[in-house]
């Protein structure tokens, strides 16, 4: 079986590109990727778990990065191509590209292949293969012409089992499709023809290795997907050899009457199963916005997830984790495969006991007892939940009351993965008809989806902006909680919303006041920092500066990820009376954790020390200008300019024993060490 979570946005994108990804490639560890954006021009590497970029790198205007960059974990080092033959060299603390080792080789390099733990290879254009450092002790060396005339690159990867690196790479030539297969250990180059397939190209292609052998997966336009099998090790067939393509139909997607578009994508998660994206759903109707598990062995889809905006021809799987591009954004999808079997995919899984005959009588009965149970549980579901279909033709219409009724059924008794798919339609269509009618609002109906694993603010954009135009701050408080890919727009004005809103307003509203009540409790002792000492036992600055409710509120928005650069440009849409409002509580809440540093891990719901003063730095970098002619707004900006002097002084301290740490991290004992010894180490 297998399992597609709740998903997330790491970025998105500004351009108007189709699109806009030369490749995703894993980085230093299984939590960080490294992206190739050809419309930046850049090089970006981020951490998966916190959704931010950790480092960029940007070449100049009228360059181009011509490949996807990889990281060589061998020496800690990244590698681009730019301009087709320049490679550009560079280790992460480093932080202008154009700094970087810089060697230009004498042909156009396709592009630069990376496995972990093995030397990166470089594969030109021409067909021919190098291993980098070889490449780069004598980078004008000659390099040969592999492909025949006319014969153009398609797609290329490297298989890496053991010390066996394998190169493989797709060309096309006058509308025949080859692909080659070149081993590095030893030397040998095998050419395979692809077996046409009514006039059709292969359009993705996905290869792993397993045990001495290579399987590759491919899709056809019609959503046939086939495998063939390569040996690891394979005798050199020649310049002139080209051997037919051996290969097994391991799943044929349900079309119809539909030809898939060239958009479509697909990866091999295990030996049993295969993300595809980008085709129609079996029960979806002629939407191809989906993102689906298919098992191979048993030609069940097991999970599908509805993507918003639009999908790619891309598609990444690294730790778990699907990074597909759709819309304006960059999505991560963590999955889960297990292994199935026959009457598990069916849904028919039984244990046997020394009761139950043995397992030839349990199979020759097995497809009777299933299909009766399955029709007995399909009657009895449809007799008191309704079709998604007929949900979405109740909510055009009916009243409120039916609606939540009827939809908090649906949402109660679907089975998960039908749920799963029907949730962000279900959203789309309630939020619609809110739009454009004022006395439709089914508010339990909206908490009951947010509250449900399966809804995230791609899958319904409108959601939280239709909140916070009808004040259901409960709704926005979950949304808050629940959302892991709410872009810097929303957020600050959601952050406008509030803090304009009265605090009357704000105190009719029923909201979980657990990291207020949290604050409100902690007993605040005397000040060990002598700089602050005065303001922290002032009782004007140990009073909340708004109300309980918008409080919340606030505490929730400053968890809310984001990117430095997207939230200050929005950021300068706060009036200059809200950034002050918003300032004094930052302030009040930077007082109140500086005394407890645990208060963070004891309720996970306030907001911590570090994003409080990240919070300070970003509305200070967008409003400096009006603060700093703003009356009544110096006191409260050179309290703050306090903090964050007193936050860079405790760093500097803390970089000052860095080194001695790192030396007695890495000293190792001497070898004469008796029973008793004095080492002595100067700190400087």
């Amino acid at each position: 079986m297998a399992t597609l979570f709740e998903g997330y946005t790491l970025f998105r994108v500004e351009s108007n590109q189709t699109f806009p990804f030369l490749g995703i490639e894993q980085g230093t560890d299984v939590d960080h990727v490294v992206v190739t954006n050809n419309s930046s021009r850049s090089v970006t590497v981020y951490k998966v778990s916190d959704q931010k970029p950790t480092g960029s790198w940007t070449v100049k205007q009228g360059q181009k990065i011509s490949s996807s960059a990889v990281f060589n974990s061998r020496t800690q080092e990244y590698v681009v191509v730019t301009d087709n033959r320049v490679f550009r060299i560079w280790k992460e603390e480093e932080i202008n590209m154009e700094k970087a080792f810089k060697a230009t080789v004498s042909s156009d390099v396709y592009g630069v292949l990376s496995a972990a733990d093995s030397e990166p290879v470089v594969l030109f254009s021409s067909g021919a293969v190098r291993f980098l450092d070889s490449l780069l002790s004598s980078p004008q060396q000659p390099i040969e012409v592999v492909l025949a005339d006319q014969e153009s690159m398609r797609w290329c990867t490297l298989v890496n089992a053991g010390e066996q690196p394998t190169v493989l790479f797709s060309t096309e030539q006058r509308g025949e499709h080859f692909l080659y297969v070149q081993s590095l250990n030893p030397n040998t180059l095998v050419k395979h023809r692809f077996e046409n397939e009514s006039d059709l190209s292969p359009i993705v292609f996905s290869a792993t290795s397993r045990g001495n052998n290579i399987h590759l997966l491919y899709l056809y336009l019609n959503g046939c997907v086939y495998e063939s099998v390569l040996p690891m090790r394979a005798s050199n067939t020649g310049a002139e050899g080209v051997q037919a393509l051996p290969r097994s139909m391991c799943l044929r997607l349900p079309m119809g009457d539909e030809v898939l578009l060239s958009a479509a994508t697909a990866v091999v998660l295990d030996e049993a199963h295969i993300a595809v994206a980008g085709f129609p759903h079996p029960s979806a109707g002629p939407c191809k916005d989906y993102l689906c598990i298919w098992n191979t062995n048993f030609q069940t889809l097991q999970a599908c997830k509805e993507m918003s905006g639009g999908i790619s021809n891309q598609i990444w799987c690294f730790s778990g984790k699907l990074f597909i591009p759709h819309g304006k954004m960059l999505s991560v999808v963590p999955f889960q495969c297990q292994t199935s079997t026959l009457a598990a995919v069916m849904g028919k899984l039984k244990h046997k006991s020394q009761n139950e005959p043995d397992s030839h009588s349990v199979f020759s009965n097995w497809a009777e007892d299933t299909q009766e149970s399955r029709l007995k549980s399909r009657n009895a579901r449809v007799s008191s939940v309704l079709t998604v279909n007929q949900v979405v033709k109740l909510i055009k219409s009916a009243a409120v009351e039916d609606v939540e009724a009827e939809v908090g059924k649906f949402i109660n008794h679907t089975p998960q993965l039908e749920l799963q798919l029907a949730a962000g339609r279900v959203a789309l269509e309630l939020v619609s008809r809110s739009q454009i009618d004022a006395t439709f609002y089914p508010k339990s109906v909206f908490q009951q989806l947010l509250e449900s694993p399966y809804l995230c603010y791609s899958a319904c954009p409108d959601l939280l902006l239709l909140a916070m135009v009808k004040k259901d701050f409960r709704l926005c408080q979950i949304a808050f909680r629940k959302f892991p890919d709410i872009p810097e727009a929303v957020t600050c004005a959601c952050l406008k919303t509030v803090l304009s809103a009265s605090d009357d307003e704000m105190q009719s509203v029923e909201l979980d006041c657990e990291s207020v009540i949290f604050l409100e409790a902690m007993v605040a002792p005397e000040s060990n920092l002598e700089e602050d000492s005065k303001l922290a036992n002032n009782d004007v600055y140990m009073k909340c500066p708004v109300g309980d409710h918008k409080a919340v509120l606030l505490n929730g928005i400053l968890q809310i990820a984001y990117t430095d650069q997207s939230l200050m440009a929005h950021l300068k849409d706060l009036t200059v009376a809200q950034v002050l409002v918003f300032l004094e509580y930052l302030r009040y809440l930077y007082l109140k954790l500086s005394k407890d540093p645990q208060t963070h891990s004891r309720a996970s719901r306030i907001p911590s020390l570090s994003q409080i003063i990240e919070w300070v730095c970003l509305v200070l970098d967008a409003h400096f200008t009006a603060l700093a002619l703003a009356p009544g707004a110096k006191e409260l900006v050179s309290d703050l300019h306090r903090y964050t002097r007193y936050q860079v002084k405790l760093c500097a301290q803390l970089g000052k024993l860095e080194g001695s740490l790192h030396y007695l991290q890495k000293s190792k004992l001497s070898g004469n060490v008796g029973t008793y010894s004095i080492e002595v180490i100067e700190l400087y």
